[in-house]
């Protein structure tokens, strides 16, 4: 975030969800849970970019063989 927006906004942002996090933390009176940072999701759209990636390699006439894919996790 920090190369899209700056440093000042980055950080601004980082303490607005620790903010929001600890409010909605002591309203709902809850455990703080670590949120899940790969998701099913995130795991599709890394197979998808590398296959994608694949096909313009293969376009400039670069074949690949036995490429590992990102595991999908349920």
């Amino acid at each position: 975030m920090i190369s899209r927006r700056g440093k000042k906004k980055a950080l601004i942002a980082v303490g607005h969800k620790i903010i929001v996090a600890t409010y909605h933390i002591i309203k709902n009176k809850v455990a703080y849970q670590e949120p899940v940072l790969y998701t099913r999701s995130d795991n599709n759209r890394k197979n998808k970019q590398i296959r994608n990636y694949l096909a313009k390699l293969k376009e400039l006439g670069i074949e690949i063989k036995n490429v590992q894919t990102v595991p999908i996790i349920n």
